[in-house]
């Protein structure tokens, strides 16, 4: 089966673009009997499929074109050279293996040409082909095309692009494009399709990073598989694997197609995986090799190109597609610029506009497991979507994958900077074979919260996994030792509880907070706090009567609030905020200790 080339056209309106598809196509025969006719009138309405593209001459949409020789399978993009339709190369070069740059034989390397073969390197493209047409207007002069081939090498060089090509072609007469010219006799290169057919780029894909982003998952009633397509990497039956965002740890049963059991799967097949254990995993997760997985990002760094004439502006939230995962974005903040003109980052910008490309800060709403898209095409790219109109409005391309959340919300002290941790949550858990998880035990004064915070901390330890027990009552001595008990205090002791558990979570603990904390505001808020740092926060309602409450009421609390002795007691003369979604939710007065202590501990993941 012949391999399969992508390859996308780019260069300046009017350099020929479309005209050599057009004889390509022709002069390979690859075209349909009612095509030819109109190939023999204009090469370009092959491709120039819009009727304002016809009437205006240039192209303004991507229009693809498949055909295919006996060495090989090809799928054109013929991309819009006019700078107003940017957007539209990015799109239409977004997944090429190559580029053919068009350049105009009497004008050079120009700006836009510049531009597009810029714009290709950034994309990933490793291979790139100048096509230096219209070389009958020039003569055929050698030393015309001589400067353009070292202008260009100049160019590439200076983007990292090592597989370089100038042909001298005239698309309009088919000189150089399927057949060798007697018009170029010093020319000794091959023509443009014979390189096409040559050209390697299958050592272009990942085959060392195994990357399944799970699509969906099939169900049956002993049948259990993830199906998705092979992004990178080989993948076969007994690897070990991580499925993130979790971070869960397994084996591959067995891989399955339509046409039945592989013994390997790489990209691009789309295959059925089987896992040795059941795991949480579903569409948006993503099997992993074990040595190097992605990062579970929760900000990105990454290069931006607009697509939307309204400005895109710090502060703005958008939909994030990466891979099958959907999330949430918030824009934290605009970089620098790109100066298209000097192909390199300007100035910092406080927005971007329709066909800019800068660098942008992204918090997310959860994590994507990312990487540079330097290293991987797959897992680097994603798009934004204006959740509104549901249009796409940018094309990002990942260039730095941020695991830790960034600074937690809430106050924080003037003039002081938020400091990246140097050791990555994903390697300290694995090294240390944790995983941390905030269980945060509420309920009214006297439910037996403390107590069954104390016997989970002791049956944590017990089987050899680190726990830490915050009580509402000892943090009150030292920590919040300043705060009282009224509605703004108990608010403000509950932050701060959060806080502390939330860097114990991340270190690897589980952390037991044992809080009154009535508000229900307030455990929120320690929910988000955990959660938009890709924490695991496990709410528990103790729910005992407040008659048994009383009835236990071992320090005479109740008695005292009864008697007007101690004001703004929950439960007395202050509310307490039932939570209405509990995790879970343990009967203080109905089940022992042990039973509420084992019903917590189904819950928690395993490290």
């Amino acid at each position: 089966m012949a391999s399969l080339l992508r390859l996308a056209t780019a260069g300046s309106v009017d350099d020929g673009k479309s005209t050599l598809i057009g004889r390509l196509l022709y002069d390979s025969k690859s075209l349909m009997a009612d095509q030819v006719a109109d190939a023999e009138v204009d090469l370009a309405r092959l491709t120039d499929g819009l009727r304002a593209e016809r009437e205006q001459g240039i192209t303004i949409d991507v229009a693809y074109r498949f055909f295919a020789t006996p060495e090989r399978s090809f799928i054109i993009a013929d991309t819009p050279g006019h700078v107003r339709y940017t957007r539209n190369m990015v799109t239409g070069a977004s997944t090429a293996d190559l580029a053919v740059v068009l350049v105009d034989a009497r004008n050079g390397v120009l700006e836009q040409s510049r531009r597009h073969a810029y714009l290709s390197a950034q994309l990933g493209i490793k291979h790139m082909v100048a096509c230096v047409n219209k070389m009958d207007l020039v003569g055929w002069d050698e030393e015309r095309f001589r400067e353009i081939e070292v202008e260009f090498a100049q160019v590439l060089e200076e983007l990292g692009v090592a597989d370089a090509l100038a042909i001298p072609v005239s698309a309009l007469h088919g000189d150089n494009v399927v057949e060798p010219s007697a018009n170029a006799p010093w020319y000794e290169g091959p023509p443009l399709l014979r390189h096409l057919e040559r050209v390697e780029v299958a050592r272009d894909r990942n085959l060392d990073d195994v990357r399944l982003p799970v699509q969906w998952v099939v169900r049956a009633t002993d049948y259990r598989g993830y199906a998705g397509q092979m992004a990178s990497g080989i993948l076969r039956p007994g690897d070990e694997v991580v499925v993130l965002p979790r971070g869960d740890r397994t084996t591959v049963d067995r891989i399955e197609t339509l046409d039945g059991p592989l013994d390997a799967a790489f990209p691009p097949m789309s295959v059925v995986v089987h896992l040795a254990d059941d795991l949480d995993a579903g569409r948006g997760s993503m099997i992993c090799g074990v040595d190097d997985p992605p990062t579970a990002a929760r900000r990105l760094e990454a290069r931006l190109c607009w697509m939307a004439d309204s400005p895109l502006r710090p502060g703005r939230r958008y939909q994030l597609k990466h891979t099958t995962r959907r999330v949430r974005a918030a824009v934290e903040a605009i970089g620098a610029r790109v100066d298209l003109k000097r192909l390199r980052d300007g100035a910092v910008a406080t927005e971007l506009g329709l066909n800019d490309i800068g660098r942008v800060h992204l918090d997310l709403a959860a994590p994507v497991m990312a990487e540079p898209y330097a290293r991987n095409r797959s897992t680097g790219a994603f798009i934004l979507i204006d959740e509104a109109t549901r249009d796409t409005v940018a094309a990002g391309m990942v260039l730095r994958a941020h695991e830790d959340p960034g600074p937690p919300t809430g106050p924080h002290s003037p003039g002081v900077i938020w400091h990246e941790p140097a050791l990555p949550r994903r390697e300290r858990w694995s090294v240390l074979g944790l995983r941390g998880t905030t269980v945060w035990l509420t309920g009214l004064p006297a439910s037996g919260k403390s107590t069954i915070a104390e016997e989970l901390e002791r049956a944590l330890v017990g089987i050899g996994r680190p726990a830490y027990l915050l009580d509402g009552e000892n943090v009150r001595h030292g920590l919040s030792g300043d705060l009282g008990f009224s509605p703004a205090d108990r608010s403000e002791h509950s932050r701060r509880v959060a806080s502390v558990a939330r860097m114990f979570t991340d270190a690897g603990l589980v952390t037991i907070v044992a809080l009154v904390s009535p508000a229900a505001a307030d455990r929120e808020w320690a929910r988000n706090l955990h959660e938009e740092a890709g924490l695991d926060f496990v709410e528990v309602w103790v729910d005992t009567p407040l008659e048994e409450c009383e009835r236990r009421d071992p320090h005479g609390l109740y008695k005292r609030a009864r008697a007007g002795k101690l004001p703004g007691f929950t439960g007395v003369d202050a509310p307490y905020e039932a939570p209405a979604e509990p995790d879970v939710r343990v009967r203080g007065a109905a089940e022992s200790i042990e039973q509420s202590v084992r019903r917590v501990l189904a819950t928690l993941t395993r490290p």
